[in-house]
């Protein structure tokens, strides 16, 4: 079937996280925001998914609108591969990590759905999956900007709400030690969010190095310097980053250059569910882990649910350590004692619910008509 429209639009969500909204960009962070793609073809058939996200929401919904959905609309929906090649090789002089990415992982990930619904299959069967069930979740707290207070009592809640894992987004060894005194039984993992150069990283994990850290998430900047991250291998912690990372090829570079013991590809950036499957193949030829990066709220958020219950391996789920005021996309986006459940119906498996999405979407939905691409 030929896709007849794509429409984004943005959900806004209110949220409180355990602690003040840090700032971004100047601003208070304070909503969970999430770029709606949907998908439509001739038949009447949608497909959802979302393209990243957070502050880069202005930036990825320009791109979708005014580039990347003409040229998708009026193609054969089922027709992944090639649309995916056509257009990212159509816009790889606009950036081969950004923007137009972006956006169309947000539609790869709609086609996916929509190619799931028609064959009455979920995601995950269609990947190679045999089951459902539930994933084990790691509870990723926000930023308390160095409040050791905060992090021990949000660490201890996440403890008794049933994560046995649970990463900090703090830069500090004393935030590590609050952790592991509130939840001396659970594992704890850092992310630096690419804070510090390689001499700096270096100092700083070999402080960390006895502390047992599950894993040290992308502790240099800039994150493509490889070789930097590649150093802090002899301290022993874990390594891991990916959420940054240009697709495949970036991929490959971080792994021959022995640099991360787990990989962090992240669908809605990524380039959508079919490099994230080609990124899991080349990990598994390189003997590296992958635990995919999706602090998401929406089809994101579900889509690595479905990619993650195909893997044997069956890989952590990153939840955001928060509390949304709605959601459309409940009960999917919640986890309950540790875990998060997969759906099982066709595609995705949930489809918004339309009440809130129409309390929660900022402005109407932009449409791109397969007749104005012709």
């Amino acid at each position: 079937m030929r896709i007849s429209a794509i429409e984004s639009s943005v959900v806004s969500l209110p949220f409180s996280m355990g602690g003040p909204h840090p700032l971004f960009a100047g601003q208070p962070w304070d909503r969970l925001e999430i770029l709606l793609v949907r998908v439509e073809t001739e038949d009447g058939l949608v497909g959802w998914g979302e393209a990243f996200g957070h502050a880069a929401i202005p930036a990825t919904k320009a791109a979708l609108d005014s580039i990347v959905a003409p040229l998708v609309v009026g193609r054969d929906a089922g027709d992944i591969n090639a649309i995916t090649r056509q257009v990212l090789h159509g816009v790889h002089l606009l950036g081969r990590n950004g923007p137009f990415v972006y956006a169309f992982s947000g539609i790869e990930m709609a086609l996916w759905d929509l190619l799931g619904k028609r064959c009455g299959q979920p995601i995950w069967r269609l990947l190679g999956g045999g089951n459902a069930g539930r994933l084990g979740a790691y509870a990723s707290l926000l930023s308390y900007g160095g409040n050791l207070d905060l992090v021990g009592r949000n660490t201890a809640d996440a403890r008794a709400q049933g994560y046995r894992h649970i990463k900090l987004h703090e830069v500090t060894r004393d935030a590590v030690l609050a952790a592991k005194s509130a939840a001396p039984d659970a594992a704890i993992m850092l992310d630096v969010n690419c804070a510090w150069t390689p001499p700096v990283a270096r100092g700083m994990a070999a402080s960390l190095a006895a502390d047992g850290l599950a894993w040290l998430e992308e502790p240099v900047w800039p994150p493509e310097d490889a070789a930097g991250l590649a150093s802090l291998r002899r301290f022993g912690i874990p390594l891991t980053a990916g959420e940054n990372t240009a697709g495949l090829f970036g991929f490959r570079s971080l792994m021959e250059a022995g640099a991360i013991d787990i990989a962090q590809p992240s669908v809605t950036k990524v380039g959508g569910i079919g490099e994230m499957q080609q990124v899991i193949a080349l990990a598994r030829a390189h003997g590296v882990e992958v635990i995919p990066h999706c602090p998401y709220f929406g089809p994101g958020f579900v889509a690595t649910l479905h990619i993650a219950a195909a893997m044997p391996e069956r890989p952590l789920i990153e939840v955001l350590w928060l509390e949304m005021e709605a959601n459309p996309f409940d009960p999917w986006v919640r986890a309950k004692d540790g875990t998060v459940a997969v759906p099982t119906a066709p595609g995705l498996g949930c489809d918004p619910d339309p009440v809130v999405l129409e309390r929660y979407t900022k402005a109407a939905p932009t449409r791109t008509l397969a007749s104005r691409a012709a």
